[in-house]
């Protein structure tokens, strides 16, 4: 194992090394049991979105250009990104879920444990979001920015 060719980092080369002679697998060590990897699948235009495939088109002049559904290459592609954005964003939606229910909490109870510590940075949101914040308390304007949510 060449840890130079892994990493130029100084601290990670010398982390590889350890790890290597521990006997532990890294993701460098699962990249290599992979080789070679698929052409198509590196290009991205592999697809599997539908249960007619799965199919390959070739970008280089040879047959197949298009899908079975007739999904050329580019939107092969496009769709792959895309489902990949899509599932990205869904899987880290449930973080603003759970903060906007922990400022909820923390506006409603006042038994809570979070409190709401910059107050100058509330009434700036508040108002970008049109919420009345002239001659109001903290925890009134906190109020509307969480029927909001």
């Amino acid at each position: 194992m060449d840890a130079k060719r892994r990493s130029v980092d100084k601290a990670a080369q010398e982390m590889l090394k350890q790890v290597d002679k521990a006997g532990l697998e890294t993701a460098w060590d699962r990249f290599e049991q992979q080789q070679p990897q698929c052409g198509f699948g590196k290009l991205g235009i592999c697809c599997r979105n539908c249960s007619m495939g799965p199919c390959r088109v070739n970008p280089f002049g040879d047959e197949p250009q298009a899908g079975i559904c007739g999904a050329t290459a580019d939107t092969i592609a496009a769709r792959n990104l895309l489902r990949m954005i899509a599932a990205g964003a869904a899987a880290h939606s449930d973080h603003g879920r759970d903060i906007a229910h922990t400022f909820k909490m923390a506006v409603e109870s006042d038994s809570c444990n979070y409190m709401i510590k910059d107050e100058l940075k509330l009434r700036e949101v508040a108002a970008r979001y049109g919420i009345k914040v002239e001659g109001r308390q903290t925890k009134e304007i906190a109020s509307d920015s969480s029927h909001q949510f």
